[in-house]
């Protein structure tokens, strides 16, 4: 039997290619110093949302293409996906950005204030207007990792401290990575954990603002995931004080009972990402690499971790590979 691949890295990235490679037989070696996800690593902190229609507002078209594939993904490998689709709000002055935002992307219902009412009953009389993108879904991102973990852990592959000394190192350390993939760069994104019981919401819901959109996706019991800020630094750490406040203020904006929610939760943490915001698969030295998710975390793993098999079994280099000038 051939030396297995070297995994090196627990969070979403490593997890996905780990379940892809162990699918289709390949032996796999899983790294991780922490033991697998937490608060060290940013796929902790995301929102779970898997909202291609949604995201291709500013995204490239490969994310919409590929992000469709990542609802299947998800439920068949980690389960407790909610298909209940994406709503999305602007507050009175706020009208013209759901026509920008319509315009700029796909699949979406225009509705009145009664389909709103209708969708989420305790936004009624609050908007008279929203976008419904219908096939979108969301998961909680916790669990889905720990349903990979469990999942690989009933085949014998549990995340070990250190690398063994035979084998192809596949990287997916994020922006640890940068000592072997120099041109990734930090993107900072700040999420709030409320819990409010005196709202109900089924659905991610997105508050479209010039200058603080917002989206808040419900975690069940009464808990949300409150985020949306995308900071052009690598600086972890905690939550600031003014991104506490924008935060609130917009969900307060969204909902007034926001106002009394309990904040369980701070946390921050930085994406990894290339110029051009889209992932990379190429090679470093003697190692594979796949990184640079951005904030399309859930939505693109599945994808580079297929096309990490496909380049393993047969060689392909798929739509994500990338070769530098002295590569070609």
């Amino acid at each position: 039997m051939s030396a297995p691949k070297i995994i090196l890295g627990a969070g979403v990235m490593g997890l996905a290619v780990a379940t892809e490679l162990a699918a289709r037989g390949v032996p796999i070696t899983l790294v991780d110093p922490a033991g697998g996800p937490g608060t060290h690593g940013c796929s902790w902190w995301a929102g779970g949302m898997l909202a291609p229609w949604c995201e291709f507002e500013s995204a490239e078209e490969a994310v919409l293409r590929h992000g469709q594939g990542a609802i299947g993904w998800w439920e068949k490998n980690a389960g407790s996906v909610v298909r209940n689709g994406t709503l999305v709000v602007a507050l009175g002055r706020d009208r013209r950005e759901l026509d920008r935002f319509a315009r700029r992307t796909e699949g979406c219902e225009q509705i009145d204030g009664t389909r709103i009412a209708e969708l989420e009953p305790d936004l009624a009389g609050r908007f008279d207007r929203a976008l419904f993108f219908g096939r979108e879904a969301h998961l909680d991102p916790r669990r889905a990792m720990q349903a990979l973990q469990q999942r690989l852990a009933a085949q014998g592959i549990t995340a070990q401290p250190n690398a063994p000394t035979a084998g192809e190192i596949i990287d997916c350390r994020g922006l640890a990575a940068r000592d072997a993939v120099p041109d990734l760069r930090g993107v900072r994104g700040e999420m709030l954990v409320l819990r409010c019981p005196d709202v109900v919401l089924s659905r991610p819901v997105r508050l479209l603002h010039p200058r603080v959109p917002i989206y808040i996706v419900p975690r069940g019991g009464g808990v949300f995931m409150l985020g949306a800020t995308m900071i052009e630094s690598d600086r972890r750490g905690v939550v600031t004080a003014r991104s506490v406040m924008e935060l609130l203020s917009a969900a307060f904006a969204l909902h007034p009972a926001f106002g009394e929610a309990e904040i369980v939760e701070l946390g921050a943490d930085a994406r990894p990402a290339f110029p051009d915001n889209l992932p990379r698969i190429g090679r470093a030295g003697d190692r594979l690499y796949a990184n640079g998710l951005y904030r399309h975390g859930y939505l693109l793993a599945p994808a580079v971790a297929r096309q990490i098999a496909d380049h393993i079994e047969n060689g392909t280099k798929g739509e994500f590979w990338h070769e530098t000038d002295d590569q070609r």
